[in-house]
């Protein structure tokens, strides 16, 4: 007896699985009509049929919330690094400015054309060092934003989200932006295979399914 009612239950959860994939997909194919005409052909059937399963239950959306929040701190991370860079320059041409007024003004009339030429080297190599500095943190801005991207590719690949693995191909770097823009907005909408990734309660729990006269699932 055990065993029989073991054996339902498992024909329910399969069922409900069932239930949950197809509003997934529905869902997904829903939101590709948004997307430009040339993306959509890229993402196939199969491809949103595995991504749908990938998201079943909600692990795949807090994964995506937190890559999306580290994303955003590097990101505010990075330019505040930058822009304090942009302010120790200024600062620097500031000074720099100041000394040579003031030596102009303490120097005798025939050692001033000595003076500014020396000045005028010394202002050079400091706005080439600011140049140089200036790239180097453009190198690492794009570096470090490289790997966040290596980083949440091999995160959403090891998770089993189709589509994703490390690459830089911009093809397939547009198809996987593509996905997560899926991925976000059935979030946003508050779909509901999303509501836990939402924050709106425990574990995602299925809707009561309407059925036919036959007893199959009624498409939502």
């Amino acid at each position: 007896m055990e065993r029989y009612a073991g054996a339902l239950e498992e024909v329910a959860d399969g069922a409900r699985q069932q239930e949950r994939h197809y509003q997934l997909l529905s869902a997904l194919q829903s939101l590709v009509k948004e997307l430009p005409s040339s993306f959509q052909q890229r993402l196939s059937y199969t491809t949103l049929s595995d991504l749908a399963l990938a998201l079943l239950d909600g692990t795949v959306f807090e994964i995506v919330q937190g890559l999306l929040e580290i994303q955003h701190l590097t990101e505010k991370s990075l330019y505040n690094q930058r822009l304090r860079l942009q302010n120790e320059h200024r600062v620097l041409r500031q000074a720099l400015r100041q000394k040579h007024q003031e030596a102009q003004q303490a120097c005798r009339p025939h050692n001033l054309p000595v003076l500014q030429a020396a000045q005028q080297q010394e202002l050079e190599a400091v706005e080439h060092r600011i140049c140089e500095e200036q790239r180097a943190m453009d190198r690492k801005i794009v570096l470090e934003l490289d790997r966040k991207v290596a980083d949440q590719q091999s995160t959403l690949e090891k998770a089993g989200v189709a589509g994703f693995y490390v690459t830089t191909n911009p093809q397939k770097l547009m198809r996987q932006m593509n996905l997560l823009e899926l991925i976000r907005k059935l979030q946003q909408r508050g779909c509901r295979a999303g509501k836990a990734a939402l924050g709106l309660g425990g574990p995602w729990q299925p809707p009561a399914a309407q059925y036919d006269q036959k007893g199959s699932p009624v498409p939502p």
